[in-house]
């Protein structure tokens, strides 16, 4: 028989945990995942902004739902905006300017669901940026980044069909150019239409059909891609910059509880925060200005949503080419910008992360270290020129309110955006990579020679010189070391750093 000491009393916390992971092993088997790392870095925190603008869409969309009427039934406006009593309109609009200006709350919580919205897309387009300048979708995480274009897809879509909603002027009109979209398409396009609208432009089904997109589909795929796409991210784990101690096979940074719980909780609170505020005071998508949708107006100086202003300046910029084939008019004028043009952009940033991993060599091993943008000249320089690519397309959808602002010819605008398009990206590519290179070889020299420190002193021959100092402070994933020659000249096909990167490291189970 052996001896035991007297037994210690266990503290209340310990004794509930013992009864729960008795039952069901909560603590044992969620230690792991609670002590999971997560990278210290402002940029991580973009994806983090999608998920929480997503949460108040939910949220806001679930509310609305119970007040608005998704019918083309025709009706008279008897509410209290003034200015519209006895104008006859669709069921949705009228619905609409009731939860605006009867139902209590609601014209914020309408406001609060489209600020949400636009935040929503601009923080995936942000996190795939960062993804991209980063390299974070190289192996293992490719199928990760497939997921986000999808994610980036699906928004742009859900948040259409959303904004179409209302029936008012200016949905209706994205409505119609919608339609002549569809009908573009070679031999399919007129059943493609009918299936949308269900009869002749406009019908009496699309909104009926928009609604259930907007409210059941498109949202339950995209929590679905949501969730598959966290697993993902928990079960590889997070990249990260380089650094002292930071390797393939290791994640430094705060622990997902307390540490990361507690800023990700104040960053889901400061979101709702300055959503609410925005919707307070900016006021967004006044349908009430706007009026109901009739076929035969159409707004001058007209604006979609950012997101797809981009197709308004494509179709604004291409020349009215038509073809006539076999009693068939093809109108490439709107085929090309608004067909093909999107699926290109998305077909390639589908395929970039298995092409340049081909060119590059690196799909064979794991890269869990994030790149510097300086150090992938041409990366950077094709993030920069696609960039370049949708702005100008972007200013080319307001080109109307441009010209008329600046008091310029809209026709003379037209062609310098045209121009812009072709000339700006090749110049941004250029530029971009250029000064990745001009980055390197300061930081080299900054590295081999120190800091200046600003004091200059005159040597024992009678010349000149400036004082130095070692170099202590560093951004994320800079290096520590001098570079080599070879090092600070990545190369000129793929832009690869010459350095040896850290060897492949397998997972932990």
């Amino acid at each position: 028989m052996t001896a035991s000491g007297p037994a210690r009393p266990s503290h209340p916390g310990e004794r509930l945990a013992d009864a729960v992971d008795a039952r069901l092993p909560v603590y044992d088997g969620g230690g792991k995942l609670l002590r999971k790392a997560f990278p210290d870095h402002w940029s991580f925190l973009l994806g983090e902004l999608a998920l929480y603008s997503l949460l108040v869409l939910v949220l806001t969309g679930v509310w609305l739902t119970l007040f608005f009427k998704p019918e083309m039934r025709e009706v008279v406006y008897d509410g209290p905006y003034t200015p519209l009593r006895g104008v006859r309109m669709s069921q949705a609009f009228d619905s609409t300017l009731h939860i605006s200006f009867d139902v209590r709350g609601g014209l914020l919580i309408r406001q609060l669901h489209h600020w949400a919205a636009l935040v929503f897309v601009s923080a995936i387009g942000l996190h795939l940026l960062r993804i991209f300048f980063t390299g974070a979708f190289r192996r293992p995480r490719e199928l990760n980044w497939v997921i986000g274009v999808t994610l980036f897809m699906l928004a742009l879509a859900e948040g259409f069909a959303g904004y179409s909603l209302p029936d008012d002027l200016l949905s209706g009109t994205g409505l119609r150019i919608a339609e002549g979209i569809m009908l573009s398409i070679p031999v399919v396009g007129t059943y493609i239409a009918f299936f949308v609208f269900g009869a002749q432009y406009p019908g009496h089904d699309v909104i009926p059909r928009l609604y259930s997109l907007h409210v059941l589909l498109l949202p339950g795929a995209l929590i679905a891609l949501v969730t598959l796409h966290l697993i993902l991210v928990f079960h590889l784990k997070h990249t990260q910059w380089r650094g002292p101690g930071r390797t393939n096979a290791n994640s430094v940074g705060r622990p997902l509880y307390p540490s990361f719980t507690a800023s990700s909780a104040g960053l889901s609170l400061t979101v709702f925060g300055v959503l609410a505020v925005l919707s307070g005071v900016a006021q967004i998508n006044p349908v009430w200005v706007y009026g109901p949708y009739q076929p035969d107006q159409v707004s001058t100086g007209s604006q979609p949503d950012w997101y797809v202003g981009f197709l308004e300046g494509a179709l604004r910029l291409v020349p009215p080419w038509e073809t006539t084939l076999a009693g068939h008019t093809l109108m490439w004028n709107v085929l090309l910008p608004a067909v093909v043009l999107p699926a290109l952009l998305f077909v390639l940033l589908y395929a970039y992360p298995f092409v340049e991993q081909r060119l590059t060599g690196e799909w064979l091993t794991e890269q869990h270290l994030c790149d510097r943008p300086r150090e992938r000249p041409v990366r950077t320089g094709l993030g920069v020129a696609g960039i370049t690519f949708y702005g100008v397309l972007l200013l080319a959808g307001g080109n109307d309110v441009l010209a008329a602002t600046f008091r310029i010819s809209v026709n003379a605008l037209t062609w310098i955006l045209r121009i812009a398009l072709i000339v700006g990206p090749v110049l941004a590519f250029v530029v971009t990579r250029a000064l990745c290179h001009a980055l390197l070889e300061a930081e080299r020299e900054r590295l081999a020679e120190g800091e200046e420190t600003g004091e200059v002193r005159q040597s024992v021959a009678g010349g000149y010189e400036s004082g130095h100092r070692p170099v202590t402070d560093f951004r994320p994933g800079a290096p520590r070391v001098p570079l080599s020659p070879v090092d600070r000249h990545p190369g000129p096909r793929t832009g690869t750093p010459g350095r040896e990167h850290p060897g492949p490291a397998r997972r932990s189970r």
